[in-house]
């Protein structure tokens, strides 16, 4: 069971709070960017940097995490794939992508960048709030309730 993070986009609140969860709960965390990262002085929390090519830490994140770990991401294409991997795939604002709605995910963020590309403003992520926060937090105690439960 490890925790991952795509960390290049990710919310410093979102970063904290898995940081808080894995000392409280000894859940290794790995963050993967392509940028150097601060980081916590904990032997539980490590970062992996790649080079700034394309989807560089996509391609790190579908092949180093595995059933059992928990990965972090407001990217859909990679939720997309981790999903199919049968990996869990949480977005900082607390929505656990599945099976059952990622095609829709896929579907509206495709429309939005046909919509961009044709000259249509569609605005970027909403402001993160602490509803976001309370969210995240809440299905990270869900899913480390439900995988601690299974390692014991």
């Amino acid at each position: 069971m490890r925790i991952w993070i795509d960390a290049d986009a990710c919310p410093g609140p979102v970063k904290d709070m898995v940081f808080r969860a894995s000392r409280r709960v000894s859940v290794p965390v790995t963050l993967v960017a392509n940028r150097r990262l601060q980081l916590p002085l904990s032997p539980l929390i490590t970062a992996v940097q790649v080079s700034s090519g394309f989807d560089e830490a996509d391609h790190v994140l579908a092949h180093q995490a595995k059933s059992g770990d928990l990965v972090i991401t407001a990217d859909i294409p990679l939720a997309a794939r981790l999903v199919a991997q049968g990996i869990t795939a949480l977005n900082p604002r607390g929505e656990e992508y599945s099976a059952e709605n990622i095609q829709e995910r896929l579907a509206l963020r495709d429309l939005k960048e046909e919509l961009r590309s044709a000259g249509v403003a569609t605005g970027g992520p909403a402001p993160y709030h602490n509803r976001d926060k309370q969210a995240f937090a809440n299905s990270l105690d869900r899913w480390l309730a439900r995988n601690r439960a299974g390692h014991c």
